[in-house]
């Protein structure tokens, strides 16, 4: 895919957004909240490419670990759309499953090991 742009919003469509980014290669993540989320990423893209349409006063920040990276959730729904990343913050992940007219199921993606990145050792139940 090219590096369209492509426009995305959560479920209950209080956040709108529009991404200018490739989407392939995608990926997932292994570190303790990629695992449980589950979603399905974008290659990584500079902020630059995000542009918030409607609806920031609607995420909220979650931070864990080194407090580097910056995951964003709607306050409302729920869902992930897009995260800050702990490797580089300057550098952005969509959640593909959010764009509109992608297809998520269709994407062959690799696992990005965020569980290395890890400082603190968090022990599964």
């Amino acid at each position: 895919m090219s590096n369209d742009v492509h426009q995305g919003s959560c479920h209950c469509g209080a956040v709108k957004f529009e991404v200018r980014s490739v989407l392939t290669p995608a990926a997932r993540c292994n570190c303790s909240l990629c695992r449980r989320k589950g979603a399905l990423m974008s290659p990584l893209f500079p902020a630059a490419g995000l542009t918030i349409i409607q609806g920031e006063d609607a995420l909220t920040l979650y931070q864990f670990n080194t407090r580097v990276a910056r995951h964003y959730f709607c306050k409302h729904c729920g869902i992930y759309p897009f995260h800050q990343t702990r490797k580089d913050p300057l550098l952005w992940r969509v959640n593909i499953g959010c764009l509109d007219g992608v297809d998520p199921y269709s994407f062959d993606a690799g696992v990005n090991d965020g569980a290395s990145l890890s400082t603190v050792i968090l022990e599964d139940a």
